[in-house]
Formats: structure tokens, C-alpha cells, sequence
């Protein structure tokens, strides 16, 4: 896909992967919607974005909450056309031994990380599937492959990310709609400084900039390709 002009849309936009993402796909052409709940960090990350030269459409907004998908739909349709690109990276971790882990947690893992890709993947679809041309991006994780202690709920989450995507991809491709799913390891964000199970080395793990490249050079391919996952993780950790 030539992404020159192309209307990038990428939930969790404002910090992380999202954030990255965002940055790298605006300086490779594209016009840029970014959403995420929080106005104050969202608002931050689109000056920053358009500081870069993008195009930026930045709107609070609930993955998890149908009215509120549909209304950032609604304006990214009105004020930009409807998006070529969707990128569903909006998503939370909690972590538990299942004996430990809360209905409260439960629910908020699986609304963000399998409700949200969900509704808006719906929401952003008519207008690619109108074209026969697209792309959504859904960012899994290495935990939808494997699984570890503590991790009943959002490994969980993530192996039903990962089943969605394979899904989708076969739903979709038929009608020129490609999708992918990539599966980072431990990556160097905000994700690590909300939880205290684990504790990385910072400095040896994947950086968003990196998960942001393989995105980018993934949907870069020739239409008559695509690549349905993509694993990404850290050299030496």
C-alpha cells in the first residue's frame, strides 16, 4: 500500500505503541486519527504529531463503549473520508494468579483487548470493504502465543486477539481487505510502570519505534501480498 495521503487510524494513540505507530505512519504520508480515553495525554501526543508535519485528528474516545466507537468513526468519516488503515492498538493488562484475579479486572482486559478490536473493526470497515481496499492492524502480543503465570486474563485476552485475527484475515482478504496481527515481547512503555509483577530490563527490551517499523513496512507491501503475523522480540533480553 502506498500510504501517501492514506488516512491512518490508530486507537491508543496517544503514548506507547500507538504513539510510535502514529509517528511513523504520519512521516511515511499519511493523515493521522488518533484516539485513546485519556484527553490530557491525547491532546499532548497530537501537537507532538503534528509538530512532526502530520495531519491529526485527535478524539477521546472508549474502545470498549459501542456509542462512543461510532461517534469517532462518524468524525473520522465526516471530517477525513473514512480510514484506509486501522490499527486497533488500544489495550490494558492486568495480572493475577486466577485464584487472585477480580471479575472487575476480567471484564475491564477483555472489553479494551477483544471487545474494543471488535467494535471498531466494525466501525472502520464500510468504507474499505466500499473500496476493496485496506488494511487492520491488530497488535496482539507474544502472550497470545504462549502463556505464563499471572497471566491467565490477559493472555487470555491476547490468544483471542490472535483467533479474531486469523478470522478476519480469511473473512476479509477475499474482498481486498488485508489484516495483521503482530505479536511484540516485552516492550519499553508505559505498560510496565502501571504493574509491578514484572520488572525487565528497560534498556534491552523492544522499543515501541522498533513494533512501529514492522507495522509500517508490513503494510507497505504490494497489495498482491500481505503478512498475517508477525513475532517481534527482544534480541537479548
Amino acid at each position: 500500500m502506498d500510504l501517501t495521503d492514506r488516512v491512518a487510524v490508530v486507537t491508543g494513540g496517544s503514548s506507547g505503541i500507538g504513539l510510535a505507530t502514529a509517528a511513523a505512519l504520519g512521516r511515511a504520508g499519511c493523515r493521522l486519527a488518533i484516539c485513546a480515553r485519556g484527553r490530557e495525554r491525547l491532546e499532548a501526543a497530537a501537537q507532538e504529531l503534528a509538530g512532526g508535519g502530520s495531519e491529526v485528528l485527535a478524539m477521546p474516545a472508549d474502545v470498549s463503549d459501542p456509542d462512543s466507537v461510532e461517534a469517532f468513526a462518524g468524525t473520522v468519516r465526516e471530517e477525513m473520508g473514512g480510514a484506509d488503515l486501522l490499527v486497533n492498538n488500544a489495550g490494558i493488562g492486568r495480572f493475577d494468579r486466577i485464584d487472585e484475579a477480580s471479575l472487575e479486572d476480567f471484564d475491564a482486559v477483555y472489553d479494551t483487548n477483544v471487545r474494543g478490536v471488535f467494535l471498531c473493526t466494525r466501525a472502520f470497515l464500510p468504507e474499505m470493504l466500499e473500496r476493496g481496499d485496506g488494511v487492520v492492524v491488530n497488535v496482539a502480543s507474544l502472550a497470545g502465543k504462549n502463556t505464563f503465570e499471572g497471566g491467565a486474563v490477559y493472555s487470555g485476552s491476547k490468544h483471542a486477539v490472535l483467533a479474531m485475527s486469523r478470522c478476519m484475515m480469511l473473512d476479509l482478504r477475499p474482498r481486498g481487505v488485508r489484516v495483521l496481527a503482530i505479536c511484540p515481547g516485552s516492550v519499553d512503555t508505559r505498560f510496565f510502570d502501571d504493574q509491578d509483577r514484572f520488572e525487565p530490563d528497560r534498556e534491552r527490551i523492544v522499543g515501541a519505534a522498533d513494533v512501529a517499523h514492522m507495522i509500517v513496512e508490513s503494510v507497505r507491501l504490494s497489495d498482491r501480498a500481505t503478512v498475517s503475523e508477525v513475532e517481534i522480540r527482544p534480541v537479548n533480553p
